[in-house]
């Protein structure tokens, strides 16, 4: 095994810790030497990361399930690409492998650390979107933590998202007579109509969140999937029949306050209507994988789960992508295409621009 010498590789860092909204002036661009792999270990040239709403509350020096981005240090996140080199018999060179070490053009990791995938089942990006923990996500939060059973009503917010995208389509999978979903302006709650299959769009943008509900579902939801809080999850309690179940994956509306967020003031309803609300990590879900990829790898082969991304091009557009992401400027999952061939030639260090850059969607029958 022999690697190129003096490749550098781009990366993205955390320069200071946001109070409110994070931007630009929040990350470093550095050009750094990559280092050769040692014994157990391999290159990684990646070629696809994902931004995701979690990563804002790693941004925070505060205790949570999963440690603070460092100061100073390359972020981290989901990513895929090509090994380059390989100092391991079980992860041969050629191999397409995912790992946690995104924001980076290049990655050094344990052979351990990765887990090699089949480009030929779906496309490489489907492993971060639909094949990764936001699909996974939507799964276990409709098989296990809020279970659909026959006949439910379903709501589900940031619909048109990562998740929600496939969320509601799985429900419909699962049994649900009637999905409903959340989602900001009329083209994402088109989308929602048209392409994702759901039978009603809220749009929250429109103000009156319990009275669209309300008139979406008339008789009662039975099972939520929150990855918003505040406002939502209030007019999803209140729209709650006995026994409903709620999956607490996300409270997205709150990520960026500097005050305590506001939280629903009517919990009383869940109690005296059996209402379960259940936390969910997507971790805590990961022996779900195979089960997952193996019936939804088939779904996007046929094309009767449709996917969108919404992709940015180039390491030094990731911090944009992120920022855009928490906009909401995303349909599907956000994802960021890296170049890691511009780095070999990169002699210094640069900032991030804070021009946003031009984003594009792929459609389902392309199985992304």
């Amino acid at each position: 095994m022999t690697t190129t010498t003096s490749t550098l590789s781009r990366e993205v860092r955390l320069a200071a810790r946001p109070v409110g909204a994070p931007g630009p002036h929040h990350f470093d661009l550095v050009a750094t030497e990559v280092p050769e792999p040692a014994d157990g270990q391999i290159l990684v040239r990646n070629t696809w990361m994902s931004v995701d709403p979690y990563m804002r509350g790693r941004m925070d020096d505060a205790p949570s399930y999963i440690p603070p981005f460092a100061l100073g240090a390359a972020l981290e996140g989901s990513a895929i690409g090509e090994v380059v080199a390989s100092r391991s018999a079980s992860v041969p060179v050629g191999a397409t492998v995912t790992h946690f070490l995104g924001w980076r053009e290049y990655a050094v990791l344990d052979a351990a650390a990765a887990t090699v995938v089949d480009p030929a089942v779906a496309s490489p990006s489907a492993y971060l979107g639909p094949l990764g923990t936001t699909g996974l996500t939507a799964y276990a939060a409709l098989t296990r933590t809020a279970p659909v059973e026959e006949g439910d009503v379903v709501f589900v917010s940031a619909a048109a998202g990562a998740v929600g995208s496939v969320a509601g389509q799985l429900a419909r999978r699962l049994g649900a007579s009637r999905v409903i979903g959340s989602a900001g302006g009329p083209l994402k709650t088109r989308k929602l109509l048209d392409r994702f299959g759901y039978d009603a769009a809220v749009d929250y943008r429109q103000g009156d969140l319990a009275g669209q509900l309300a008139e979406a579902a008339p008789e009662g939801i039975d099972v939520y999937l929150d990855a918003v809080g505040g406002d939502h999850l209030q007019a999803a309690i209140g729209a709650m029949r006995q026994g409903g179940r709620i999956a607490l994956v996300g409270a997205i509306s709150g990520y960026d306050a500097t005050a305590p967020a506001v939280g629903p003031d009517n919990l009383f309803q869940a109690a005296a209507r059996e209402v379960t609300l259940r936390g969910m990590l997507v971790s805590s879900h990961f022996d779900l994988f195979p089960e997952w990829i193996d019936r939804a790898a088939g779904w996007l082969a046929d094309g009767s789960l449709r996917t969108e991304e919404t992709v940015v091009e180039g390491i030094e557009h990731a911090p944009e992508a992120f920022l855009g992401m928490m906009r909401g400027a995303n349909t599907g999952k956000m994802l960021v295409r890296l170049s890691p061939e511009a780095a070999t030639a990169a002699p210094t260090a640069s900032a991030p621009t804070a021009s946003a850059p031009t984003a594009t969607a792929s459609t389902a029958t392309d199985a992304r």
